[in-house]
């Protein structure tokens, strides 16, 4: 297993080889094997969002009691703690102070 260094787009839901290859918010440290599973998360994002943006044309629905929004909240957590695990010092404090990230801690403490 070879660690190599990628840089995280999670605006841009990508995950890059090079630093110049396009703007990037975190760079992290990590096998060849995680590299899927950013993509995987990223795919998937997309398709909720999808649904999301069909699911936005119901009044009725209340934002708060929508599933799909769960799901995506759910990937976004996955993703941030994807990165949190193989991130530098400096980002993983960054995203200690995430509401997803105190979300997931005080579920624990609770």
């Amino acid at each position: 297993m070879t660690v190599s260094k990628v840089y995280v787009s999670v605006v841009h839901r990508k995950v890059y080889a090079y630093p110049d290859e396009s703007p990037w918010e975190f760079e992290i440290n990590a096998n060849q094997e995680i590299i899927p599973v950013f993509d995987k998360l990223f795919d998937q994002l997309n398709v909720v969002e999808i649904k999301d943006f069909w699911r936005a044309h119901i009044p009725i629905k209340p934002y708060h009691l929508d599933k799909e929004n769960d799901q995506y909240d759910i990937r976004m957590k996955k993703v941030y703690a994807l990165i949190h695990e193989f991130c530098n010092p400096e980002s993983r404090l960054f995203i200690e102070q995430l509401p997803y990230f105190q979300e997931r801690r005080m579920e624990f403490v609770e």
